[in-house]
């Protein structure tokens, strides 16, 4: 190997080169370096053009919620639990977690309940979305909530408004469940006061009552 890091040629005077640490380390960050260079600028041309940009100020977009269209301005980062509770003022949906581990801030979005501090709120503008405020119709309890109260199914109440939605959503899709049903349609939401034995008998109460498929 010469003083410059490159091989020698062997002393027979061949053309075989030997392949040396340091040869080998400069080839490598040079092909590193060209592949890098080719995924930016080897990419199809006008990809992305047209694209709307937003951010990073805040957005205008139009939730429709319980029925009703509401304008807010949001920054693109924002979640809809955070369009929800701060900028529309329903603060029945609760954050918990606020990262998809326990569901108290369960809503419907198409009809489907999900995490609404893991759902961008951009994300949900123009799509139909249904919180805890939207179930009842006026003064009239949704049958999932009335039997709630009934079975005395809550605490501390915090995680009581994603539990609602996962049960009433559950009567929506099978308004026949078994005790089984209500336990994997709540898997997923947390009771830190341990109160799932009142929430499946309020569940099944409120099934046999008729209440599949009522909301506000």
């Amino acid at each position: 190997m010469s003083d410059d890091g490159t091989p020698r040629r062997p002393a027979d005077g061949t053309s075989r080169l030997t392949l040396t640490r340091r040869g080998f380390l400069a080839g490598t960050g040079l092909t590193v370096a060209a592949a890098t260079l080719e995924c930016r600028h080897g990419e199809t041309p006008g990809a992305g053009a047209g694209a709307d940009v937003l951010g990073p100020g805040r957005v205008p977009i139009t939730l429709h919620v319980n029925g009703a269209d509401r304008r807010v301005a949001v920054e693109p980062r924002a979640t809809l639990a955070e369009a929800l509770r701060l900028e529309l003022d329903l603060t029945g949906t609760k954050v918990g977690c606020d990262r998809g581990a326990c569901s108290a801030c369960t809503v419907w979005l198409d009809g489907v309940p999900v995490c609404s501090c893991m759902t961008f709120a951009l994300d949900a503008a123009g799509r139909p979305i249904t919180t805890i405020e939207g179930l009842a119709r006026g003064d009239e309890l949704h049958p999932v909530q009335a039997a709630f109260i009934e079975h005395d199914a809550m605490q501390c109440g915090f995680c009581t408004p994603g539990m609602v939605m996962s049960c009433a959503a559950l009567l929506r899709r099978n308004p026949s469940p078994s005790l089984d049903d209500v336990r994997a349609a709540t898997s997923g939401n947390l009771c830190r006061c341990g109160t799932y034995p009142k929430v499946f008998s309020a569940t099944l109460a409120a099934a046999r009552s008729g209440g599949a498929g009522k909301e506000g």
